[in-house]
């Protein structure tokens, strides 16, 4: 059974940080790249980041680039979001997801798997 599941999200201030974390089971970790995605209620799920199965390639939504960093751990089956300068804007709900592949996407529908989302909000 495969299960992505979030951890770290929470309330910050406007320019504060969060650290995300995806811990992945069930699957071929190394095999696979992992993204993270947002959505605020009534809105679409937008694209935020992701990396490849070796960590060597990563994508940045434009809203987040420079402020967020994606990384991942394949010892550990885990990737990371580091979230600095957070905005009220940033506020939503991340998932983590992951792609079977070498080739790294930011539509939804590439991605087979989905965690169940952490709520990040940034107070102004």
């Amino acid at each position: 059974q495969v299960q992505l599941v979030e951890s770290g999200g929470g309330l910050v201030q406007a320019g504060g940080s969060l650290r995300l974390s995806c811990a992945v089971s069930g699957l071929t970790f190394r095999t696979h790249s992992v993204g993270w995605f947002r959505q605020v209620p009534g809105e679409e799920r937008e694209f935020v980041t992701v990396i490849s199965w070796s960590g060597e390639s990563a994508l940045y939504a434009d809203s987040v680039k420079g402020r967020f960093t994606i990384s991942r751990d394949n010892s550990k089956n885990t990737v990371f979001l580091q979230m600095n300068s957070l905005k009220p804007e940033d506020t939503a709900v991340y998932y983590c997801a992951a792609a079977l592949g070498v080739s790294i996407s930011t539509v939804t529908s590439r991605y087979e798997y989905w965690g169940q989302g952490t709520q990040v909000t940034v107070s102004s």
